[in-house]
């Protein structure tokens, strides 16, 4: 049977330490069932390499958003984040990818769904998949967006023009509130381990939040350097917690039916590590280690969402984030020690008894157009 054949307008922007294919939504079809097949075609998956597609054979690389101009009073833009699986059929719109986000801004810019206005463009981002308002504010001095600058991020090569992210009221995406389970700290029975103490917060993303001692790890690891065993183990924590937020009913299922959240993350108290390009951290540098995972693998730095996330529960009283930060730590200065250096991100709230209103939380990232151009997809 010949395949069918489209040829789609698009974008590859690297946002923070991810890199996506950025499509404006008028130019998919317009019955949604149709998307995943077009997404897992253009990506190449399910393909380990994605060979036959431009996805990059990694989590981070395998990401699409899709952007129109927003009818909404409080927004230019909606944005529809998509996770591609690499290795399954599989596209999830479950969450939203604070990097990715990165790029929406300068792409709104560039396709002329928002005008630039002086040195610094705002751009109001309604992101579809968690229903919250994000605000990126993009560098245009010559009514252009500027790529180039001397503002560097770990985890991504050279220096770049910074864009502000400040995700406002960031706190419940799934619709039960900054804590969705109640609890400041929960406990899971993970079969054949035993129990676990977790924090499930929800602010940009929901993340499960462990101390990495209890799971036998030490936090300073680099992603090559979980076992199997490990990957197992936290895609169990990760699962049993979808479980408790009502995602799912079995955890075994977690990896199919809920891929992309909630995003599991190890905690540890600051300590000296060795970065994945063998620049030194030492202790003082960071207020607390964290690693995240990204579709069942260790994720190579940071997600800009996690980094929301983890900022807000580092002001929930009694949150496994609390409980390892350092006691000096300035949560309008948060300093993340991921595997590829450090994540600066911040916190604006307001003291509620047991639980915090989070106005907003905000980071720093960069972005850069790499590609515009036409991708052909054979269905």
């Amino acid at each position: 049977m010949e395949k069918k054949t489209l040829r789609l307008p698009v974008s590859i922007l690297r946002g923070g330490t991810s890199k996506g294919v950025y499509i404006l939504e008028t130019d998919l079809p317009e019955d949604r069932a149709e998307w995943e097949p077009l997404l897992l075609r253009l990506m190449g998956s399910p393909d380990k390499k994605q060979i036959d597609g431009l996805g990059g054979s990694q989590s981070v690389t395998s990401k699409v958003a899709i952007i129109k101009r927003s009818a909404r009073p409080d927004a230019d833009v909606d944005y529809t984040f998509a996770q591609v699986s690499v290795d399954k059929p599989l596209v999830s719109y479950k969450g939203n990818c604070g990097n990715i986000s990165s790029g929406v801004g300068p792409f709104a810019i560039e396709k002329g769904l928002v005008a630039p206005a002086g040195d610094v463009t705002s751009v109001r981002i309604y992101n579809t998949n968690t229903d919250k308002l994000i605000v990126a504010d993009v560098r245009t001095p010559h009514g252009t967006v500027a790529y180039e600058g001397d503002f560097a991020i770990a985890g991504v090569p050279g220096e770049a023009s910074p864009i502000r992210l400040k995700f406002v009221n960031p706190a419940g995406t799934l619709g039960k509130g900054l804590l969705p389970t109640g609890s400041a700290v929960d406990v899971l029975e993970v079969p054949g381990f035993g129990k676990v103490e977790a924090s499930i917060v929800d602010a940009a993303n929901p993340l499960v939040f462990v101390r990495a001692e209890d799971l036998g790890l030490n936090g300073r690891e680099l992603p090559d350097e979980y076992t199997q065993e490990k990957l197992d183990l936290l895609e169990a924590v990760r699962g049993l917690a979808a479980v408790r937020l009502g995602l799912i009913s079995d955890y075994t299922r977690s990896a199919w039916e809920t891929p992309g959240i909630p995003k599991m993350t190890v905690v540890a108290k600051p300590a000296a590590y060795t970065a994945s390009d063998g620049r030194a951290i030492a202790a003082e540098q960071v207020d607390l280690l964290s690693r995240m995972m990204s579709m069942q693998k260790p994720h190579p730095s940071y997600a800009m969402t996690g980094a929301m996330c983890t900022a807000a529960a580092a002001v929930v009283p009694g949150s496994i984030v609390r409980q390892v930060l350092s006691p000096n730590a300035d949560t309008q200065f948060l300093r993340i020690g991921h595997p590829s250096g450090i994540l600066e991100c911040g916190v604006d709230y307001r003291e509620n008894g047991d639980v915090p209103v989070i106005d907003d939380t905000f980071g720093f990232r960069t972005a850069n157009l790499l590609l515009e151009g036409t991708a052909v997809i054979r269905l």
